[in-house]
């Protein structure tokens, strides 16, 4: 996985290494989890916003390189479906970043959809 434009993302994942490939996604769902919520509040492109954005691509990047018995369960294809959810509200997030209630409103419903994603990541295991 790439991360040319994202320098910071293969430092997130390497941070989130957990024991197998589905390990270092929930990893890293913490870790966009406690970013989302430290965002709280905020305004702009903040340090917690920075960190969730590279959190965000380390995950998409590390959600292709399971294992292929992994990626041929269904439960992997509703984690896609969940990705794609998260990045349509991570847009508004960005669109929204320094309006508030929006932002925050949007990071709650991140938070929301990053649980339900954690979720489905533990039936892959």
């Amino acid at each position: 996985c790439s991360y040319i434009f994202y320098p910071r993302a293969s430092e997130y994942a390497e941070k989130a290494k957990g024991a197998n490939g589905v390990e270092t996604l929930i990893n890293l769902t913490t870790m966009m989890e406690t970013s989302a919520k430290a965002s709280q509040g905020g305004k702009g492109y903040d340090q917690p916003l920075n960190d969730l954005h590279n959190q965000f691509h380390a995950f998409d990047g590390s959600l292709c390189c399971l294992e292929k018995a992994q990626r041929e369960q269904p439960a992997h294809a509703l984690a896609v479906t969940h990705n794609k959810e998260l990045w349509a509200i991570f847009k508004r997030v960005w669109k929204f970043k320094d309006e508030q209630p929006q932002r925050d409103q949007h990071l709650d419903l991140f938070v929301a959809e990053l649980k339900e994603l954690r979720d489905t990541l533990q039936t892959i295991k």
